[in-house]
């Protein structure tokens, strides 16, 4: 395996983890690291600390990690696409979509892999529910519901719980669903004296047809990362903060007489909880980039469902400032 020069931008407190792996995995060389802010955590150990991304740049590196606040990913990025460096971009890919749509269109003109740090999609947990559901396992698939909630994190300053937690469920849905939003309303919740939201319901439905519904806040004493995928068959839960996988089958059939079909309702059945091996989805993320970049297929988010991600979002926040109403959302194709 060809060995990749990697370069990590924000050694901060997600930053500082990319580092970990980085200098793990098999295949890639972490050559220096750059932060105007410093090295608080003592990420560099005896590797360059830079200052800024011209900088880790001109140190000769293949690929890049930028893990920096959200307003700074668009520039941070456009400068690695002129200098053709692969890169992946913590999440979301930008501070709005229209600057999304110029990094992911930079990226692709010059033929680089461009990645967005939608780390749930190598959560072992879903993982093993996209596939169930690829099967057929719950059968035609009524909704899809998640719950993330926890404490205010001091780390978010830019941004508000929508494009920060958000941006999580809105991609995990389409990709285990495997179908784009077409439409969403929500309603906020400013609580922390902040500018931006802490709290949001959102409520909205794929182009599949498959109804959807996120509650996410920074308000709650507890930590809650839940999926619930209801179907014909029965519900498949999801715990992503524990990688545990459940399904609760339904104990009643569909009844069928000729060429009517009548529901009656569901009861009770058994419940399977599933076993399997459960990596870490940093590790396993970091690895399908680095594989990308070696020409392999991967499962990350492409920079374009990125910006459909944040093209929801940016909906959902619009629908509440106008009290809720239903915003369609257009996406193109690639």
């Amino acid at each position: 395996m060809a060995t990749l020069k990697a370069g990590l931008l924000g050694v901060g407190s997600m930053g500082r983890h990319h580092a970990r792996i980085l200098r793990d995995i098999e295949g890639v060389e972490l050559v220096a690291v750059a932060d105007p802010g410093g090295d608080p955590y003592r990420v560099a150990g005896g590797i360059p600390l830079l200052a800024n991304v011209d900088e880790l740049i001109a140190a000769g590196i293949d690929i890049a990690v930028v893990a920096i606040p959200t307003r700074f990913h668009a520039e941070a990025a456009l400068t690695l696409a002129d200098a053709g460096v692969h890169t992946l971009v913590e999440k979301p890919i930008a501070d709005d979509s229209a600057s999304g749509h110029r990094v992911s269109e930079a990226f692709e003109a010059r033929g680089l892999v461009g990645a967005v740090g939608h780390v749930e999609r190598f959560n072992p947990a879903l993982q093993q529910l996209r596939r169930r559901l690829a099967e057929g396992d719950a059968g035609a698939v009524y909704q899809i519901a998640t719950r993330r909630q926890s404490t205010f994190p001091a780390r978010i300053g830019d941004v508000g719980v929508a494009k920060d937690l958000g941006t999580h469920d809105i991609d995990l849905t389409a990709w285990v669903a495997q179908s784009v939003y077409s439409s969403i309303s929500a309603q906020t919740a400013f609580k922390s004296g902040r500018e931006f939201e802490d709290m949001i319901a959102m409520t909205g439905r794929l182009e599949s047809g498959i109804i959807t519904n996120h509650l996410i806040n920074w308000l709650s004493p507890m930590k809650e990362r839940v999926t619930l995928v209801t179907g014909e068959r029965g519900t498949f839960v999801a715990d992503t903060a524990t990688g545990d996988l459940t399904f609760h089958a339904n104990g009643t059939e569909l009844f069928e007489w000729d060429s009517v079909s009548t529901f009656r309702g569901v009861s009770e059945g058994d419940v399977t909880r599933f076993a399997f091996a459960k990596r870490e989805p940093l590790r396993a993320e970091l690895e399908a980039f680095r594989d990308a970049v070696l020409g392999q297929p991967s499962e990350l988010s492409t920079m374009s469902e990125a910006v459909h991600t944040l093209e929801v979002v940016e909906s959902a926040l619009e629908s509440a400032r106008d009290g809720g109403r239903l915003v369609r959302i257009g996406r193109e194709q690639h």
